[in-house]
């Protein structure tokens, strides 16, 4: 079952039945091109663009999300979006400076590796809107955003982490396992930030039902933890899968798009009955190979953020105040368990419902230190 009252639906959130519009954080001064309007509502000369990171568009995660988001506002504008893929870490600003070359007017950049390319070309072209995912595009590490003209689409996914991780612990606690795992690409604040929620849960969930359930892979306190080093389903990638699999977890978190393939490729290799929890989409549904194997997923709204600040954009009401997901306004919620639902523990979905209701009215308070400014 669902965690959330569904409002909206919206791309690959849609077959999970959740996902709501999204609503931004605050206001600041109109810093779009303003002109009459063309057909589907949009300005004059509106053509918005979107910049993949090194994932590609069939990630089964954020820059599939987002893609999805863009496809439909331009779907209901009428007009067509430039859409460019990049392949390596090379690619991020060649793709920015041809995304500006082919007359984007609106440019949104998946992930925070092309936050040094974003705040070069916003600074270059200040008449111009931008927004990056996953990011505050602060490189020079001030607390602010390096441009007014980028709208940073940032998540608190630690608050739907913590769900992910009391549900986790209680699956393990149900087979007399009692252990889980995480491990994450980079350790950077997009990606800690769910392990820092993921750890809090397992906490939680041990000290309502006196329970010891163990995590690997991840310790909030000294922020040190089991990382691939890249986002790469590779060799890498699965042997850091292994090593978690290894401590004896029934239950792994693998944070970081396309690496939930070496997971899954990992537990399939163990020939356990070890389950995987997803992150950014619904996995289940994103990736129906590995339904099988995943138990949740931790989500974030990139697709409905993508959309919103899409359609904002091409009506001339750019507003580059930074969008915080959170579960309150449902940018952040865990997915249906879908086939698992009849096999959870007793009464655990009242449990995260609850839960949710509780850091929803500030009763629960999620500490990370990787959560976004202003959640």
């Amino acid at each position: 079952m669902t965690i959330s009252i569904t409002k909206k639906l919206v791309g690959i959130s849609a077959a999970a039945g959740l996902i709501v519009a999204l609503a931004g954080c605050g206001s600041a001064p109109d810093s779009s091109t303003s002109g009459s309007a063309a057909a589907g509502g949009a300005v004059d000369g509106f053509k918005p663009c979107l910049v993949s990171d090194a994932g590609g568009w069939n990630d089964k995660s954020f820059n599939e999300s987002a893609k999805i988001g863009m496809d439909k506002a331009v779907a209901e504008l009428g007009v067509k979006a430039l859409e460019f893929e990049s392949k390596t870490d090379t690619d991020y600003a060649p793709n920015m400076q041809q995304s500006i070359a082919e007359g984007c007017t609106f440019v949104v950049a998946v992930g925070f590796k092309l936050a040094a390319a974003t705040v070069e070309a916003a600074k270059a072209n200040p008449n111009l809107s931008f927004a990056i995912i996953d990011d505050i595009a602060d490189t020079d590490r001030d607390g602010k955003t390096d441009a007014p003209n980028i709208k940073p689409l940032v998540f608190n996914t630690a608050e739907a982490a913590y769900l992910g991780g009391y549900a986790a612990a209680a699956w393990s606690a149900q087979a007399g396992v009692n252990k889980v795992g995480t491990f994450g690409g980079m350790q950077i604040p997009s990606v800690a930030v769910f392990m820092d929620g993921y750890e809090q849960g397992v906490k939680k969930y041990n000290q309502d039902k006196s329970a010891n359930v163990q995590l690997f892979g991840w310790d909030s306190a000294s922020q040190k933890g089991s990382f691939t080093g890249g986002f790469d389903a590779n060799d890498t990638a699965k042997q850091t899968a292994q090593g978690v699999l290894d401590q004896g977890v029934d239950v792994i978190l693998p944070v970081g798009g396309p690496i939930y393939q070496s997971a899954a490729a990992a537990i399939a290799d163990s020939g356990k009955n070890t389950m995987m929890i997803g992150v950014d989409s619904d996995l289940a549904v994103a990736d129906p190979s590995v339904a099988g194997v995943t138990l949740v997923s931790i989500m974030k709204a990139i697709d409905v953020a993508v959309y919103d600040s899409t359609m904002s954009a091409a009506k001339g009401t750019f507003d580059a105040t930074p969008y915080v997901g959170t579960l309150k306004n449902e940018g952040v919620k865990l997915s249906s368990f879908h086939d698992f639902a009849s096999k959870l523990p007793a009464g655990l979905t009242d449990e995260l419902k609850k839960l949710q209701d509780e850091i929803v009215a500030g009763t629960i308070t999620v500490e990370s230190k990787n959560s976004p400014a202003g959640s």
